[in-house]
């Protein structure tokens, strides 16, 4: 079966700006929150987020970092896993946070994430955003507050997000497994 293309090029762009006036709806100029990526790949929809409201809002500050949670990983010694950087030059204590990632499928890299979140501090507030919720699929009691797209699939197939920064394109597809 042919990969089926979910979202790409404008679309892309649409999704990230109706995430982001989300956002401002909630947590107005920021100055009280900040927003978390989750390494390898939820930063590159943290830093677009964090880049389209600062050109929303015309501010230059708003809290943006990236955070590796390999070693909180419930799966962390029965694969090979490969540390990332964690960059989070700001106090998460008694801010509004807003965890980022691409994809949201059984809830376990967020639960991770949460953890890793911790040893920085104690957030007032922690909300999740996503690009694609994989609803359906959930090993954790975990669900997105703010969401571009909800899609239903099965566990023989995967959900692809190509980023312009690495991929060197925005475009999101559905793949069978082989």
């Amino acid at each position: 079966m042919q990969p089926k293309i979910i979202l790409q090029n404008k679309q892309f762009d649409v999704t990230i700006t109706r995430l982001c006036y989300q956002l401002i709806e909630v947590h107005n100029d920021f100055k009280d929150s900040a927003i978390i990526g989750l390494q390898p790949r939820g930063i590159f929809l943290a830093h677009r987020i964090k880049n389209e409201l600062q050109k929303i809002l015309k501010t230059k500050k708003i809290n943006c970092g990236d955070l590796d949670i390999t070693f909180y990983r419930d799966d962390f010694r029965k694969k090979e896993l490969i540390p990332n950087r964690t960059n989070i030059d700001f106090t998460i204590e008694d801010k509004n946070l807003i965890l980022v990632d691409d994809v949201l499928f059984t809830g376990r890299t967020i639960r991770a994430g949460l953890d890793a979140m911790l040893a920085f501090g104690r957030p007032k507030d922690v909300e999740l955003l996503v690009l694609v919720d994989r609803r359906f699929s959930r090993n954790v009691p975990i669900q997105a507050k703010y969401t571009g797209l909800v899609i239903d699939s099965i566990e023989s197939q995967n959900v692809k997000v190509e980023w312009k920064e690495t991929d060197g394109k925005d475009k999101v597809t559905l793949i069978d497994k082989a």
